[in-house]
C-alpha cells in the first residue's frame, strides 16, 4: 500500500497521510462580481426608495387635493387676542386665484380672534368668473361673521382688481396706484388665412344651430355676428359690473358709475376726487382703518403665506411649461370675456 512520499512536507509523518490540501487559487474577476453586486444592490435600494418617495406624494397630493393650507407672517406685532388679516390677490385673477383668496378667508373664519380683513390688490383683473367669486365671497365673509373689510391697492388694481375691492367697506390706495377700468374686453384670433393660405388647411364645422360657432377662429366675423356677441357676452357682463360698483359705493349713483365706465383708468388722486376711492395711503394707513372699522386700539397684524410645497416643484403649471392639450386650444381659440385692464403693467 503506497503512503505517498513521507519526506513531502506537505503529509504528515505520521501515517505519510496529508493533513490539508493547498488553499485553491482565486478565481479570476471575482473581486469585480463582489463589485458590481454591491453596485446593483444599492441601485435596487435607489429604485425602492424612489417608488416609496414618489408614493408617499401622491399620498399627500390625494390627502390635501382641493385644500390649501395658508401660514401667518407677522407684519405688525400685537396682542394675539385681536388680530387683521391680510388676504391677498395678487396678479392676473383666475381660478386659481380666486380658490386662493377662499382658503385665506377660510383661515381667516377659522381664527377666533380675527377681528377685521385687509385686502391686499394688485392685479390688473382676469376672468369674469374669478372676479366675481372673490367679490362673492368677500361680501360672504363680511355678512357671516358681521367683521370689516378694508382694500388696500398697490401698483395696479384695475378692472376685476377694483371688481374685487369694491366688495370691501372701505378702499385705500397708494399715492402712485392705478384703479378703474370700468368695462370688459374679448379679443380673440381669426385664423382663417394662416391655415387656408399659408397652411393649406381647410377646417370642417359640422354644427346644429346657425348660431352654435358664433364666434368662430376659422372665419372674419360678420356684422350680425358682433352685434351678437355685445348683446349676448359684453353688455351684460358690462351691466354686472356697473351694478357691483353701484353697490359697493354708496357716494356714486348709477349715472355717475356709467360715466366712469368707460375703460379709462384713474390715477390715486383721480380716482379719489371721483369717489372710487375712500382714501390714499400706504399699509400703515389701511391697517389704522381697519382697526377703526373693527374697533379695536391694538391688534396684531398677520399676512397669509402659502407655504412651499413639493407639489409646487412638481406641478406641471410653471410659468415655463409648454403643456398643449384639449383645454389649452380652448382656451387660446375660444374668445373669452375679461374683466382685465390689458395696458402695460
Amino acid at each position: 500500500m503506497d503512503f505517498g512520499n513521507i519526506n513531502d512536507p506537505s503529509q504528515q509523518q505520521l501515517g505519510g497521510i496529508p493533513s490539508s490540501q493547498p488553499a485553491p487559487a482565486a478565481k479570476k474577476g471575482s473581486g469585480w462580481k463582489v463589485f458590481w453586486g454591491i453596485i446593483t444592490g444599492l441601485s435596487m435600494l435607489g429604485n425602492v426608495m424612489l417608488v416609496l418617495m414618489l408614493i408617499g406624494v401622491g399620498i399627500v397630493a390625494f390627502a390635501g387635493r382641493g385644500e390649501r393650507k395658508f401660514t401667518e407672517e407677522v407684519i405688525e406685532d400685537g396682542p394675539r387676542s385681536a388680530k387683521i388679516a391680510i388676504v391677498s390677490i395678487d396678479g392676473v385673477i383666475d381660478e386659481q386665484q380666486a380658490q386662493d383668496v377662499y382658503w385665506q378667508l377660510k383661515t381667516a373664519r377659522g381664527d377666533k380672534n380675527v377681528k377685521g380683513l385687509i385686502i391686499r390688490v394688485d392685479s390688473p383683473g382676469g376672468t369674469i368668473s374669478g372676479s366675481d367669486q372673490i367679490h362673492n365671497e368677500i361680501i360672504k365673509y363680511r355678512d357671516d361673521t358681521n367683521q370689516p373689510a378694508v382694500a388696500f391697492m398697490q401698483g395696479v388694481a384695475a378692472s376685476g382688481g377694483y371688481y374685487s375691492s369694491v366688495a370691501c367697506d372701505k378702499i385705500i390706495a397708494e399715492p402712485t396706484a392705478i384703479t378703474g377700468s370700468i368695462g370688459v374686453i374679448m379679443e380673440y384670433l381669426v385664423l382663417q388665412q394662416l391655415l387656408e393660405d399659408k397652411l393649406g388647411i381647410n377646417p370642417i364645422v359640422v354644427k346644429a344651430g346657425s348660431k352654435k360657432d358664433w364666434p368662430s377662429p376659422f372665419q372674419m366675423p360678420t356684422d350680425e355676428q358682433l352685434q351678437y356677441m355685445q348683446q349676448r357676452i359684453i353688455d351684460p357682463a358690462y351691466d354686472r359690473f356697473v351694478k357691483v360698483v353701484v353697490d359697493g359705493r354708496s357716494g356714486l349713483t348709477e349715472a355717475d358709475v356709467r360715466r366712469l365706465a368707460d375703460g379709462s383708468i384713474y390715477w390715486a388722486d383721480k380716482a379719489l376726487e371721483e369717489k372710487l376711492i375712500d382714501g390714499i395711503g400706504y399699509l400703515d394707513n389701511a391697517i389704522e382703518e381697519a382697526k377703526l372699522l373693527a374697533g379695536v386700539k391694538k391688534a396684531q397684524v398677520v399676512e397669509y403665506k402659502k407655504p412651499f410645497s413639493i407639489m409646487d416643484m412638481l406641478s406641471t403649471k410653471t410659468n415655463v411649461s409648454l403643456k398643449i392639450d384639449r383645454r389649452t386650444l380652448y382656451e387660446v381659440s375660444v374668445p373669452q370675456a375679461l374683466y382685465l385692464w390689458t395696458g402695460p403693467q
